[in-house]
């Protein structure tokens, strides 16, 4: 649609401009006519050749008129240079045929139709406008226009050459008639194919630059061109987004002064020919926010030389933080080791030193005072025994031995053995809250048997006066396991529950304050999740959930209890 837009407005101005010639060609023969009467009366008939050029006149105007349907009627084109050669030759008749000073005005016609109509258009007026006047020679010397004479005795006045003469220059014209056909309309062709070609590659540099103008707009990282001085040129979506500035606002700015760069990266970066400068550095966006920059700039360098700056960055604050995080978890990960480390030399002279104690307190004669002092000293000794011995359960890595099991039957067993625990008072009642069907889970039972133990243990604990506690699982959509433990117990303060899962964050007197921080590990290396919703005085749920990975007999049947 917009070639043919385009093909419609190039033919209408080629027409507008052969109307124009055609009426300043007109206007001169008019003049030239009223100076030939003046000066020389009678040299040939006035009247019907300002009525030619009056015919003309209105040719020109109808023309005009009709050249919002030339697109749709082409053939009016062909009535146009018609009518040019006719009238054309028509005045030559009337000025003297073969001796007239007109007949170069075929040439216009001629080149016309190869404007519009290239070497077809060219060779047709030129055979028409060959004919035309090749009869109204032949026509002249045989007498054809005789009748003309008779109201009008100037034509047969007229001065002719010989006949040989005037077949002679009747014929140069003739050839010089085609010749301009012929030349007019290769010259036309020549330049219809370099117009095309001319598009052609006007379209494809367009698309090439629509093209690239894409590619660097979905470019994620910033893109910034400058001249020499660093006055910035371009300026892509991605670094407005980055640096909150639009391109209105850059464009012209020195882009060193707009990120902030230190003088000493400028004066680097204007002695380099070829390379690349990097740079990490803190920007202030326009709305305050604080963002960490990572630069590249470079040379750009073009055939001609070197054309200014390229410079490419990124956001790389979260990069940066996660960066930190992992900086961070290195060094605690080799604290943590050491720390495993020193606990297990502790613990080996630990045991050594409580089995010395048993036997010296069952050999030795001691009072009542020094046997209290020895179970002072093995109590304290088991107690931190208990505490080293979960905390490097914390600290080591866990061998993991995944298999397939069913998560009620961990539930079930746990209950069970927390019922005939010492943890379990008599005022204490253990429910088991499982569904009638299998839950299939892939997991290390072993740490899941612990996560279930540990939070039970603790909802025990959080009910020292006795209590209802309820260990349930279910599974959930979409492809999860769920466990939850709820007590009836003293609650959680809102300002503890963020800390709660720390290591040695215990509220228990007969706890190591590693229990929660053990089950939150074990969450996490299997990917889970722990939620815990609490109040004082209301009790405490926990609620951990696995994601499933594989599954096998997917089950939603009713829930059954067992209460003790």
């Amino acid at each position: 649609m917009g070639v043919m837009t385009r093909e419609s407005t190039r033919l209408r101005r080629k027409l507008l401009w052969l109307i124009g010639v055609r009426f300043v060609t007109i206007t001169i023969l008019l003049g030239s006519g009223i100076l030939v009467q003046l000066r020389t009366p009678g040299l040939w008939p006035v009247v019907p050749f300002f009525f030619l050029v009056g015919l003309s006149y209105t040719f020109t105007v109808v023309f005009l008129m009709t050249l919002s349907q030339v697109e749709r009627r082409r053939w009016l084109i062909d009535v146009q240079l018609a009518t040019d050669a006719v009238v054309i030759s028509a005045v030559v008749l009337l000025t003297g045929g073969v001796s007239s000073y007109f007949s170069s005005l075929y040439a216009l016609p001629i080149i016309g139709g190869s404007i519009l109509q290239f070497r077809r258009g060219g060779l047709l007026v030129g055979s028409l406008s060959a004919l035309l006047y090749s009869g109204v020679v032949v026509g002249q010397y045989q007498g054809a226009f005789a009748l003309l004479e008779a109201p009008w005795p100037a034509i047969g006045l007229l001065p002719r050459p010989a006949a040989t003469l005037a077949f002679y220059m009747a014929g140069l014209d003739v050839f010089g008639f085609l010749a301009v056909a012929a030349f007019s309309g290769y010259l036309a062709e020549r330049l219809r194919s370099a117009d095309a070609s001319l598009a052609r590659a006007s379209t494809e540099i367009a698309d090439l630059q629509a093209f690239n103008q894409h590619v660097i707009e979905s470019l994620t990282s910033g893109l910034a061109t400058t001249d020499r001085n660093g006055r910035i040129l371009t300026f892509n979506g991605a670094g407005g987004h980055i640096t909150g500035y639009t391109l209105s606002d850059v464009l012209g700015r020195r882009i060193f002064d707009l990120l902030r760069l230190p003088p000493a990266f400028e004066a680097s970066l204007a002695g380099t020919v070829e390379g690349s400068h990097r740079l990490d550095l803190p920007f202030t966006r326009p709305d305050e926010r604080q963002i960490d920059l990572g630069l590249n700039a470079a040379p750009l360098n073009t055939p001609g030389g070197q054309a200014g700056f390229l410079f490419v960055f990124q956001d790389v604050t979260e990069t940066k933080r996660l960066q930190r995080k992992s900086a961070v978890q290195e060094r605690l990960a080799a604290v943590g080791e050491m720390a495993a480390g020193i606990a297990h030399e502790v613990r080996n002279p630990l045991a050594s030193m409580s089995g010395s104690i048993q036997i010296l307190r069952q050999e030795l004669p001691l009072n009542a005072e020094q046997g209290q002092l020895m179970d002072i000293v093995l109590r304290e000794s088991e107690r931190l025994n208990e505490t080293i011995k979960s905390f490097l359960a914390y600290a080591r890595p866990q061998r993991s031995a995944t298999k397939r099991f069913d998560v009620r039957r961990a539930v079930n067993e746990t209950a069970l053995l927390l019922r005939h625990s010492p943890e379990s008072a008599e005022g204490h009642h253990i429910e088991v809250d499982v569904p009638s069907t299998p839950v299939w889970f892939e997991a290390d039972e072993g740490q899941i048997r612990q996560v279930v133990w540990n939070l039970a243990t603790n909802g025990i604990r959080a009910m020292p006066d006795g209590g209802n506690l309820v260990v349930g699982v279910q599974l959930e959509e979409p492809c999860s396991v769920a466990l939850r433990v709820r007590d009836e117990g003293v609650g959680i303060p809102p300002d503890e529950l963020d800390s709660m899962l720390q290591p040695f964050h215990g509220t228990f007197t007969q706890g190591t304050g590693l229990g929660l921080a053990i089950v939150h590990r074990i969450v996490s290396d299997h990917g889970g999740d722990l939620q815990v919703t609490s109040a004082p005085g209301a009790g405490t749920t926990v609620c951990v959930r696995f994601p499933v990975p594989t599954m096998a007999l997917p089950s939603h049947g009713a829930p059954r209890r067992h209460r003790s």
